[in-house]
């Protein structure tokens, strides 16, 4: 797949959906956007850019606490969303930016803080993105990245990443803890602490919130009642098809 194939799978994908990111539960809330905004308190002349912002949730939770930070997406309608939320919401210091996370439109050292929240399994080309991130990066900044991440058995990875490409065709890679350890060093990083959480996605929300076609929705249904027992019970499986995600905040300096 090119370049230009998957951006323009990404922005059909979540062009169409982007009022549901805005105001999914989900994404508006949790204790790693707490986390975030503990990090970022106490710097009101700092700079941020949120890299696949998405339904904009970072940028609202840091913009109380920094001088201005940008919402930088590939999808406009996603971007036009998160800009009319932030006018209702009174946050004048959130700006947008369109574009890919592997080429930004930036300056060296352009930024304090670096922020990604369930964007990087998007990308198509991590190692070219962080490199990026790096690059924008103050000498003296921090990047934080927020992502589910791949379990370290390779059963439960290959059932994870089989439901998330049928629910969501742009999907690349949940990667492992470890994964992202080596990729912040190759991209010039160094990673610090990592925040482990358990993420609990109810199955008819998760699949609305996509809008994944019914055969589809079939198709992840049928993989989840039939789970080998190490994967039903890592994923705490319901007879519903709600399961539970592992997530991670990781700091990287």
């Amino acid at each position: 797949m090119t370049r230009r194939e998957h951006r323009t799978l990404v922005d059909s994908q979540f062009g169409t959906v982007s009022a549901n990111y805005v105001a999914s539960p989900v994404h508006a809330q949790g204790p790693d956007l707490e986390q975030l905004v503990g990090i970022v308190s106490g710097h009101g002349d700092a700079r941020a850019i949120d890299l696949g912002s998405g339904g904009g949730h970072v940028a609202f939770h840091a913009a109380p606490h920094l001088s201005e930070i940008v919402a930088y997406d590939l999808s406009p309608d996603m971007l036009a969303a998160v800009a009319k939320e932030a006018n209702e919401r009174g946050l004048s210091n959130i700006r947008t930016q369109h574009g890919l996370v592997e080429h930004l439109p930036f300056p060296d050292a352009s930024f304090d803080f670096v922020f990604s929240r369930y964007s990087a399994h998007h990308w198509r080309d991590v190692p070219a993105a962080l490199r990026e991130a790096r690059r924008i990066l103050k000498s003296d900044g921090q990047a934080i990245f927020m992502d589910a991440v791949a379990p370290d058995s390779p059963l439960v990875d290959t059932w994870l990443q089989s439901i998330e490409l049928l629910r969501d065709p742009s999907h690349v890679r949940d990667y492992s803890v470890a994964e992202w350890r080596t990729l912040l060093r190759q991209a010039g990083f160094e990673p610090g602490g990592v925040t482990l959480r358990r993420l609990r996605l109810d199955f008819a929300s998760w699949i609305a919130r996509m809008r994944t076609p019914e055969p589809l929705v079939q198709g992840i249904r049928a993989l989840l009642a039939h789970a080998p027992e190490e994967v039903a019970a890592h994923m705490e499986i319901g007879a519903d098809g709600s399961f539970t995600l592992d997530t991670m905040t990781i700091r990287a300096r």
